[in-house]
């Protein structure tokens, strides 16, 4: 379906060569230092577990789901029928549910009950499903640590719309801009692996390309990175006003004022035109598809017959990766809208967005750049 097309002198391409870099060994050995933190941690620390399993005792789950042993499932647009949910949130909970030893998944898209999960229903004598109810009195007094009611997860599952903004009074991004020091601290946060954000400026061969614009790139910490290895490049910073005056700042800051512009407006009007490449960063995820979509026709459309889009995202692979995927895929249902994408939903988004995929380069061990032409 994709062409995976070398580029260049190949680097960090899937089709090039198995011999490390030493940026990406580098990178390697600080996502394994992260990832042994979060492992350590995450027993401590995770919500997301135990409100979705609160959620499937809610909504009855288990009362509706075979034992896993019979090998029959049920497919999970009869469950939301009978749970009164949305099935794709529904379907996004159960896969992490499922990842985490909490029902099973016999067939793709039927889900089932495992030992654990039988201990959700409403029969079992020891009334679990009762202390986890959010309806009832043992889930609302487990929810006086958090200060939430109808709203949160459990309000995504039944609706399938974003919990933010139930949880907060202001859509995700709208109570970003509206509170400056959480957009600031957002921002910060997107900007803080130092090491990652080298291995992408890295990570794709710049050869040929003399102008590429960041599009809603923040503070400019990648696009910072990107210039510093790639002397020949000029760049413009697009995002939000307020987020390109603080980016101005940290650019300025380093010396590379004479080499980059900035550019303050929303990334759903038309962009400038005529750069050599347009970079989306983790951008596409936060939003659905109709949205997602309108960002890649603006990018195609800016870039024209000539011009390069440049998509970095995380993508499910398989393994040990589906387990994180499931979560960031729930979590961003929650926080925007969002989702994570297999590499075919993304080439499917170009596609409708007059894109093609020329490429796909493996910059770091969860994250890829894919390179786009105009169809």
């Amino acid at each position: 379906m994709m062409e995976h097309e070398q580029r260049g002198n190949g680097r960090a391409s899937m089709t090039g060569s198995d011999q490390p870099r030493p940026a990406a060994a580098a990178t390697a050995a600080s996502e394994q230092t992260v990832m042994a933190a979060w492992q350590t941690l995450a027993p401590l620390m995770d919500l997301i577990t135990p409100m979705a399993l609160r959620v499937a005792a809610t909504l009855r789950l288990a009362d509706f789901l075979p034992d896993d042993g019979t090998g029959a499932g049920v497919a999970v647009a009869d469950l939301a029928a009978r749970a009164r949910a949305d099935p794709e949130a529904l379907a996004r909970m159960l896969h992490h549910l499922v990842a985490r030893g909490v029902f099973t998944e016999p067939r793709p898209g039927e889900f089932a009950a495992n030992p654990t999960a039988a201990l959700l229903r409403t029969d079992q004598p020891a009334s679990m499903r009762a202390w986890l109810d959010l309806d009832g009195f043992g889930g609302r007094m487990d929810l006086a640590f958090t200060g939430l009611a109808q709203t949160g997860l459990a309000h995504t599952v039944r609706t399938g719309e974003p919990a933010w903004e139930t949880v907060f009074g202001q859509p995700f991004w709208s109570y970003l801009a509206a509170n400056p020091p959480l957009g600031a601290s957002f921002d910060a946060l997107m900007a803080s692996d130092v090491e990652h954000r080298a291995a992408l400026a890295d990570g794709y061969d710049w050869t040929g390309i003399h102008h590429v614009i960041d599009v809603g790139g923040g503070t400019g910490r990648l696009l910072a990175d990107v210039l510093a290895h790639h002397p020949q490049l000029r760049g413009t910073l697009l995002d939000l006003p307020e987020t390109v005056a603080r980016g101005r700042e940290y650019l300025a800051g380093l010396g590379l004022e004479a080499r980059c512009d900035v550019a303050g407006q929303s990334f759903f009007d038309p962009l400038p035109a005529g750069a050599d490449a347009y970079l989306l960063n983790r951008v596409i995820h936060d939003w659905d598809d109709a949205r997602a979509g309108l960002i890649l026709s603006r990018c195609a459309e800016a870039a024209g017959r000539r011009g390069r889009v440049l998509v970095i995202e995380s993508h499910l692979d398989s393994g040990a990766e589906s387990a994180s995927f499931a979560e960031m895929n729930l979590r961003m249902l929650v926080l925007s809208g969002g989702r994570e994408r297999t590499l075919d939903d993304y080439a499917a988004l170009a596609a409708g967005a007059g894109l093609r995929v020329a490429a796909v380069h493996q910059a770091t061990d969860r994250h890829v750049i894919i390179e786009h032409v105009t169809a």
